[in-house]
């Protein structure tokens, strides 16, 4: 399978992929946890069936000594005992921020407070922009139907 185009071949569209990679310097920088960054990323990835940045992501995590256990149960963080409640409530987030569409209220009170429990402001706020980033990343590939499975850790860095 192919990409229908190569959007960093494009004079527009690869101008605002790399304004986009340098809008995310700051949260891979930031003091919100390098394992939950690569969870919510790999979560709301595979909420919206975007096959290359799970593939990406997943790679990424486990290079960075993610456990195979905790890469196999994020689509089942709910039911699973691996993750932190930090973590826990930082996927529920994401999740909430991901199906926007899906409910008429957005990102419950319920679950904002219960990341404000675990992440204080600078990270409350890199985690509402890292959840922005990845779904217009998912989006993108998405659209142009990238393949998934030939990712190699460090491919972009």
């Amino acid at each position: 399978m192919d990409a229908r185009m190569n959007l960093h071949g494009t004079d527009v569209a690869g101008k605002a992929l790399k304004y986009l990679v340098a809008a995310g310097k700051p949260l891979a920088d930031s003091a919100l946890p390098a394992a939950t960054q690569e969870l919510v990323k790999i979560r709301a990835s595979q909420i919206n069936g975007c096959g290359y940045c799970t593939d990406m992501h997943t790679k990424e995590a486990a290079h960075a000594g993610e456990t195979s256990v905790r890469l196999n149960l994020i689509a089942a963080w709910r039911e699973a005992t691996v993750f932190t409640e930090a973590e826990r409530a930082a996927l529920e987030l994401a999740e909430q921020g991901t199906r926007i569409a899906d409910a008429a209220g957005g990102v419950t009170d319920d679950a904002w407070a219960n990341a404000a429990k675990h992440y204080d402001e600078e990270q409350l706020g890199a985690l509402v922009a890292l959840i922005a980033f990845i779904n217009a990343w998912n989006r993108l590939s998405v659209i142009v139907q990238r393949p998934a499975g030939d990712y190699q850790v460090g491919q972009y860095s």
